[in-house]
């Protein structure tokens, strides 16, 4: 990874916990700040700019749930929650919400930094495997693969999505080959790799990548084949 090293905001109120993520980041030669409560996990979100954040669901003032629509409206910076209940419902609303990945405590500190070294290749290294990366044109949709930056052109002009990083490694692995269709199990390890999610957690970012598109004008897509997966282009 390119210096300076990548910044991650570790936003728990248990400094303990904060400071065994925060030894284990440095070992994978990551910088890291802390914020104790919610309130101060969005003035440094906005002062400092991480390039991933760290954030536990249960803190004082702004819990992770408001903390998580926040930075959402704000952007993409990749996010990771951090939730006490190993509950699919409380996963998968960390996913609808724009969560990229999600680990239950307690964890091991050394698969958390693992994830965010993971997440953070991904987002800072051009570590899609495309070996160069460029630009991916489809329909009205042109996906930039070195700047995790996509845009909707019209009549109108073009308009820019803001996408979780999720959401733009599964359109844009969908984008390269638009007419194939991918199972769930293909997109969960093509684009989630680091993650234990489970297959219906495509579901769940896909729909929400599909309500981004309809709101930006382009309206049915990605396409869902009964029983196989998903494609972004019909084969009309």
């Amino acid at each position: 990874m390119n210096s300076p090293a990548a910044l991650v905001l570790v936003a728990e109120d248990e400094p303990e916990i904060a400071d065994i993520l925060r030894a284990y980041l440095a070992r994978e030669g990551l910088r890291s700040a802390h914020a104790a409560n919610g309130r101060e996990a969005l003035e440094l979100h906005l002062s400092l700019r991480p390039d991933l954040l760290l954030l536990d669901v249960r803190m004082p003032l702004l819990d992770g749930w408001q903390v998580l629509a926040e930075v959402r409206r704000r952007g993409s910076t990749p996010i990771i929650m951090i939730t006490a209940h190993d509950q699919d419902v409380d996963k998968l609303s960390a996913l609808r919400m724009g969560a990229d990945d999600y680990v239950v405590k307690p964890f091991n500190p050394a698969e958390v930094a693992a994830r965010a070294r993971a997440v953070l290749r991904r987002t800072l290294g051009g570590g899609e495997g495309n070996g160069g990366a460029g630009i991916l044109r489809t329909g009205p949709l042109e996906i930039d693969l070195d700047a995790f930056r996509v845009s909707v052109r019209s009549d109108q002009g073009e308009q820019l999505l803001a996408l979780t990083l999720t959401e733009f490694r599964l359109l844009a692995h969908l984008a390269r080959m638009p007419r194939r269709v991918f199972s769930r199990s293909e997109l969960l390890h093509a684009c989630l790799p680091e993650s234990d999610a489970l297959e219906r957690t495509v579901d769940s970012h896909l729909s929400k990548l599909r309500r981004k598109l309809e709101e930006a004008g382009v309206g049915g897509l990605p396409v869902s084949v009964r029983g196989v997966g998903y494609c972004l282009e019909g084969n009309a």
